[in-house]
């Protein structure tokens, strides 16, 4: 299976200006999830889609592939349509990761590349057991409740029932065939998505399947500056 990892990256960001370029221990926020996805075990393309020339400067100063799309773009997701639609060459999946988990563990990714089955599974993401309470209330911290077959029912921030036993993290990270990550980007954004702020819902408000993988390893999304902070505090060895 022919795949690419495209990682979308935004210049501003409302809670950390220049986000992609703040420095974790000498690297880049942006350079350090590159070099991540880079130890797949799976032969992957991996293209940076930004849409900043600052941010196309600093990708090339560790010889990333970059190409630039639209600044106007509301999703990642569509600035990876973009991305896809004006290569040259043919893929059977496309892996979006975001750009600000700096220890995204690439055997997520490989899990992904292992497990698609590209005749049932329209879109796949990843989630992880929450064993911390404090996250459960967190609204940085997307939730998702799936069924038994593991497909997606719903995506939100805040819990909806406090009496579950069981509430899983969602990771950020999302596999297309690429026929459906067209179909999805060409989708008008639902009232839904836009209340919560979380493009998934689009999805499914338009009957999408999203399989929900599950995962053991950890990871950490940088939004504020507390984040870093509890990055270097709890992981500063693996940076």
């Amino acid at each position: 299976m022919k795949s690419l990892v495209i990682i979308p990256s935004r210049l501003n960001s409302t809670r950390l200006p220049e986000k992609p370029l703040i420095l974790i221990k000498g690297k880049s926020l942006l350079s350090r999830v590159y070099h991540q996805v880079k130890k797949c075990k799976n032969k992957t393309d991996i293209l940076i889609a930004t849409d900043n020339e600052k941010i196309v400067d600093h990708v090339k100063s560790f010889n990333g592939e970059v190409v630039l799309t639209n600044e106007k773009h509301i999703s990642g997701t569509d600035r990876c349509n973009e991305a896809v639609q004006s290569l040259n060459k043919t893929y059977d999946l496309i892996i979006n990761v975001q750009g600000d988990e700096p220890i995204i563990n690439p055997q997520i990714i490989d899990e992904i590349i292992n497990t698609f089955d590209d005749i049932n599974d329209e879109i796949i993401t990843v989630a992880k057991e929450i064993n911390n309470p404090i996250e459960i209330d967190n609204e940085h911290i997307v939730k998702v409740e799936f069924n038994s077959e593991m497909i997606a029912k719903d995506f939100f921030r805040r819990s909806k029932n406090k009496n579950e036993n069981l509430f899983y993290k969602h990771y950020g990270i999302y596999a297309f065939k690429p026929s459906i990550l067209k179909e999805v980007c060409d989708l008008k954004p639902t009232q839904n998505e836009l209340n919560n702020n979380l493009e998934q819902l689009r999805w499914l408000d338009n009957n999408y399947k999203i399989r929900i993988m599950k995962t053991k390893f950890r990871n950490v999304s940088i939004d504020t500056k507390e984040d870093i902070e509890y990055l270097l505090k709890k992981y500063s060895q693996e940076l």
